[in-house]
């Protein structure tokens, strides 16, 4: 990510926080009064962006990656998260009944 990308994300951030309407031009005042030169069309995209977006939605997933295809996955409404999930799985495989030997057949090869 270059400057110019972070310094206009940082000043949407600001923008969207303090409850002022996204422009290009407020983001531009904002990067300048930061010192930061930025190329002329990074303001008008990251306006454009917090037009189309929900930029609450677009910070609740920052840390959820990115490049794959999306997911639906309901999370249980106790809260257990994906640990709980994972245990009962375990436990499935865990069940699967064991192999017989041959002592338990009554005879063996060598009888």
């Amino acid at each position: 990510m270059s400057v110019g990308e972070q310094a206009c994300s940082l000043a949407l951030l600001v923008l969207h926080d303090e409850g002022i309407p996204v422009t290009p031009e407020k983001i531009a005042t904002l990067v300048k009064s930061a010192n930061v030169s930025v190329e002329s069309y990074w303001p008008s995209l990251f306006s454009k962006l917090a037009e189309k977006r929900n930029i609450e939605d677009l910070i609740m997933n920052a840390g959820s990656g990115g490049g794959g295809a999306p997911v639906a996955v309901s999370a249980p409404a106790g809260g257990g998260g994906a640990a709980a999930d994972a245990a009962p799985a375990a436990e499935e495989k865990k069940e699967e009944p064991k192999e017989e030997s041959d002592d338990d057949m009554g005879f063996s090869l060598f009888d």
